[in-house]
């Protein structure tokens, strides 16, 4: 039996096991805690900032890939030095884990990109703020994520605690400063790419977001076809031959207010954006993925209704479980598929999200959102 390994025992590790099993593949996943949302494959706990911890976990099987981006470059590297097949490997990775690297990288291969600067004190920022009418975003490069690290500016003052900390932090370091994007909407293109060069992309999808946080995604983006998708397709292509990415990945843009699509941020491996294809696509990004790293044929990624939507559910119930509203939701939502990540309520946490699919796009949109309802308060 092939055995994958996964690094993160998050949700994405959870709903790659599915998957697993119905390929009859043996899916390990070394957690950072007990107790995570992939516990049922967890078969190692550790720190996979740990060298040793990693290459252990590794020695049981056959391909490594992630339910993250966040393990360092040297463990990633004394994987490869080791002969373990790593997918995405640390070359690809590391422009998902500096947004600095990933803009300059962009750049380099003429893909469309926010106007952009790296800084590194005030003075800096406030000649980038006079540059471009006054507003921009700053991001730190590492570690960010829905919403956490984003900040947008008017003054060169109101980023002043981060400058603080890079400068605890030795010389050298930077923040990213971006022009505020008059954008439209915002939408993801889901890809997957296996390390024999297959490519193939799902229809291109528009995300809502909430207080930097996915809230909805619709699947596939309203009226988006003809020219400006097939600019979405070549974007992602380019990306993943220029960075050279396998597995699934996403690639989060903007359309601006004058039609061009700009790239916001990109994600390698599975991500929220996807999370439609478990019950609105032939293939799911989590099959998908599991094929990819496993250089196996890649799935068909045709939509098997014309609309699907998910509905993320952030928070949960403020008093008891998510199984707890099962009930309710089942009863009167009941071509509604709930997905629930096994976590703790928390406010603002993603616990589960739901999938709807149908002909109408009024009428799915309303069952995803009314059954979230249901699970979340």
């Amino acid at each position: 039996m092939v055995r994958v390994g996964v690094i993160g025992g998050g949700q994405l590790a959870r709903m790659m096991i599915p998957a697993a099993v119905n390929l009859g593949i043996d899916l390990r996943v070394l957690a950072e805690a007990e107790g995570m949302a992939a516990r049922l494959a967890a078969t190692a706990v550790g720190d996979y900032h740990d060298v040793d911890t990693v290459l252990a976990f590794a020695r049981e099987v056959d391909v490594i890939t992630f339910d993250h981006e966040h393990v360092p470059q040297d463990v990633l590297h004394a994987l490869m030095d080791a002969g373990v097949p790593v997918h995405p490997g640390p070359d690809a990775l590391l422009y998902a884990q500096d947004k600095l690297l990933m803009r300059q990288k962009l750049s380099d291969l003429g893909l469309p990109v926010p106007v952009w600067a790296r800084v590194e004190t005030e003075a800096e920022l406030q000649e980038f703020l006079d540059a471009n009418d006054g507003h921009a975003v700053v991001k730190t490069p590492r570690g960010g994520y829905d919403g956490k690290g984003v900040r947008v500016v008017t003054a060169a003052h109101e980023a002043s605690d981060w400058f603080t900390v890079l400068a605890e932090h030795g010389a050298g370091d930077a923040l990213l400063v971006e022009e505020l994007v008059d954008f439209r909407r915002e939408l993801a293109q889901l890809s997957a790419r296996r390390p024999s060069g297959e490519l193939v992309l799902w229809p291109v999808v528009e995300s809502i977001q909430r207080d930097g946080v996915c809230a909805e995604v619709l699947a596939p983006a309203p009226g988006f076809a003809g020219r400006i998708a097939d600019v979405a397709a070549q974007i992602a292509t380019d990306v993943a031959t220029g960075l050279g990415v396998t597995g699934v990945f996403a690639v989060e843009l903007f359309e601006t207010a004058d039609d061009r699509l700009l790239v916001n941020e990109l994600a390698m491996r599975p991500h929220n954006s996807g999370h439609w294809t478990q019950d609105g696509s032939t293939t799911s990004q989590f099959e998908q993925h599991l094929r990819a790293v496993l250089d196996l044929p890649l799935g068909a990624t045709g939509c098997t209704e014309p609309h699907t939507v998910m509905v993320n559910i952030l928070g949960g119930p403020a008093e008891g479980a998510l199984s707890d509203r099962y009930a309710g939701a089942m009863a009167a939502h009941p071509t509604v598929k709930i997905h629930n990540y096994g976590k703790d309520p928390r406010p603002g946490r993603k616990v589960g999200h739901v999938n709807a699919s149908g002909s109408e796009l009024d009428v799915v949109a309303y069952e995803a959102r009314a059954a979230a309802a249901f699970l979340q308060d």
